[in-house]
């Protein structure tokens, strides 16, 4: 069977990073035809906008996708995020962040962690607005039975596929009582139909508290757009940093897969991009593909080379990117 691959360099160092995962993914017993689609500022200096319809349209035809970065400067007027934009304008409401133990000194060990969080609505739904001459500002957070249902669905079946027996469902209803308080109500509901997985509640705080002190506590943790964004990225300090961190955005019609990190705009060109987490982004997208026993060839193979110590320099090595892209092919 051929996949589609729709490949979204970005900016900065994306294009370095994708570069190297598509080496890699030739390099695998997999059929892959690549295609390559615009996303990002530069993107929007050359078309007007940083995420054209086209791109849309090309992930959409996808079997998947796979995403490097973009850099998005404040205050530029017509410019918007268009990872967000991407991620409601498909539909992606899962966005999967897991955390395991690498063999690395910076890394703890006790680690397999899967987070799941809200993607489409939240205190990312976009509706905001000035009032007071400039001097009061809202922004509405959005929580649906919707959004909620599917969200803590989604992470009780990767519990149950992944043999994981607990699930944490981490929100603020003590304070938050209608958005959160909503999102707790569903969560119970949809407890219920798994009765072999035990559902776990915790403060979002207190969660942020228990990743420092026992992270090794957590099987899978399901939660709502923004508190999601900051514990997936605390929780991924604990396994090597943001080098490593890699995540997938899943909808019903579309996926698309992308290291965690920026644009990194002063390494571009010196070598010194850090291809590891979007290595692992390629296999999460493989995985999703049915390509199990690929995936888990690139995971081995990145694994062995951060085990030896063949890394780029902000993981203690002294290779670049081309080098470390193929000394993980050698390990394949």
């Amino acid at each position: 069977m051929s996949y589609q691959i729709t490949l979204l360099p970005g900016d900065g160092i994306g294009p370095e990073v994708i570069a190297a995962a598509e080496t890699v993914l030739r390099a695998l017993p997999v059929d892959m035809d690549f295609t390559r689609a615009e996303i990002g500022f530069g993107a929007y200096e050359r078309l007007g906008t940083p995420l054209p319809d086209s791109t849309l349209d090309a992930i959409r035809r996808a079997d998947a996708a796979l995403f490097g970065a973009v850099t998005t400067p404040p205050n530029i007027p017509g410019y918007f995020s268009p990872v967000v934009r991407m991620r409601q304008s498909l539909d992606l409401y899962a966005n999967l962040r897991p955390n395991r133990s690498l063999p690395h000194p910076s890394s703890r060990p006790g680690i397999d962690l899967l987070l799941v969080r809200e993607n489409t609505e939240g205190l990312y739904s976009g509706i905001e607005r000035v009032e007071d001459d400039g001097n009061r500002a809202i922004t509405e957070r959005v929580i649906t039975r919707r959004g909620s249902e599917r969200i803590v669905r989604k992470a009780f079946d990767l519990a149950r596929q992944t043999g994981r027996k607990t699930v944490h469902v981490v929100h603020k209803a003590n304070v938050l009582r209608q958005t959160c308080g909503l999102f707790r109500r569903v969560a119970l509901e949809v407890a219920a139909d798994y009765p072999d997985i035990e559902l776990r509640e915790m403060l979002v705080d207190t969660c942020a508290m228990e990743l420092i002190r026992a992270p090794e506590q957590f099987q899978v943790i399901v939660t709502t757009n923004l508190f999601g964004d900051i514990l997936s990225d605390e929780a991924c300090m604990l396994v090597g940093g943001l080098g490593v961190a890699a995540s997938g955005n899943i909808g019903a019609d579309a996926a698309v897969f992308e290291p965690v990190h920026g644009s990194a705009p002063s390494l571009v060109g010196t070598g010194k991009a850090n291809p590891t987490a979007t290595f692992f982004a390629a296999a999460m997208m493989l995985e999703h593909l049915g390509e199990t026993e690929s995936a888990a060839r690139l995971r081995n193979a990145v694994e062995t080379c951060i085990a030896a110590g063949e890394t780029t320099p902000d993981l203690g090595g002294t290779l670049t990117t081309s080098e470390m892209t193929e000394r993980v092919i050698r390990n394949l």
